[in-house]
């Protein structure tokens, strides 16, 4: 009797603590929240054409700045609201976190759990802005981060807006984590009969003699191949020097490789003979293949499992 006496009270007591909140201090409350934003806005916008003006390190590493500087924004803006409703509310306070909590936990926990996405990519950082990831069912450069969401860019120039609380529950792979050079595999199929010495000379020089690659120490040019019952796949493991040039670069050595292929009477296989998966598996390898140039590149190696005949070259 005596708790339920407590509870009518304190209840009574959090509505007239609602009642006495003045129409000012509501007015101060969605300015901060709206100053906290514009600001985010501002800086987001003005780094961001900065940044596009800049060398592509310079680009990366300015961007890479813009969510932890709107993160102190927020930061600052929610400190000032929770004081302002610990000043209102004062011992009343306790009740009314069991109500947030109780909201939370029917209502909007998928927002929740977005703004908690946000804070852990904002610090672990398991992608940037800048980079080129796939998360989801989306490949493409990450544009923005925010407390809700990630904005990326796909190939197709679509802008794609996926939750953050997407890294609770999805592997997200990550094309060139924070360096603005990428690994772009490249893949080409030729008849089972071809000389594939020749080709494979041919696929070497088209890579290093493209203004898109970038060659170091760290960062060599792999060539392999691997003989299949009527054709061989060759495939080129190279890095761009910046990222946003992978299909150029793709295409540009897709397109010089099969004009020096032709003199050399170098053929395509039969189109009976490649099976030529469906859209949608085609689109799940290449997921994978991406996948697994993200892990080639934090790793530094340029291996695979093929326990096939094949043949590398390394500058």
């Amino acid at each position: 009797m005596v708790d339920g006496i407590n509870g009518e009270t304190g209840r009574e007591q959090l509505l007239e603590a609602l009642r006495s909140i003045e129409m000012q201090t509501l007015i101060d409350l969605i300015l901060i929240v709206i100053t906290a934003y514009i600001l985010g806005r501002i800086v987001t916008v003005v780094l961001s054409k900065l940044s596009e003006n800049m060398s592509r390190e310079g680009r990366i590493k300015v961007k890479m700045i813009i969510p932890a500087i709107r993160f102190v924004f927020y930061a600052i803006a929610f400190y000032n609201i929770l004081m302002e409703i610990f000043s209102i509310f004062g011992p009343e306070l306790f009740l009314l976190t069991g109500l947030l909590g109780a909201a939370i936990g029917f209502g909007v926990k998928d927002l929740f759990a977005d703004f908690i996405g946000g804070i852990v990519i904002t610090f672990e950082k398991p992608y940037q802005i800048g980079d080129k990831i796939n998360i989801g069912n989306y490949y493409g450069e990450v544009r923005d981060i925010g407390l809700r969401a990630t904005k990326l860019i796909t190939p197709d120039d679509n802008t794609v807006t996926a939750p953050n609380s997407l890294i609770f529950n999805e592997a997200i792979a990550s094309g060139n984590y924070g360096v603005s050079e990428m690994m772009v595999v490249i893949d080409l199929y030729i008849a089972g009969e071809s000389d594939v010495k020749t080709a494979m000379r041919i696929l070497r020089e088209t890579v290093v003699s493209s203004k898109y690659i970038y060659v170091s120490e760290k960062r060599p040019v792999i060539l392999l191949h691997k003989a299949f019952p009527f054709y061989t796949r060759l495939r080129a493991k190279a890095y761009v020097n910046d990222l946003r040039d992978e299909f150029e670069f793709e295409s540009d050595v897709h397109t010089k490789a099969w004009i020096e292929f032709q003199k050399k009477n170098i053929r395509a296989p039969q189109l009976h003979i490649l099976n030529i998966p469906p859209v949608g598996d085609e689109y799940e390898s290449d997921r994978a293949t991406r996948r697994n140039v993200g892990s080639d590149q934090r790793t530094g190696t340029g291996s695979e499992s093929d326990s096939d005949s094949r043949k590398s070259f390394e500058l």
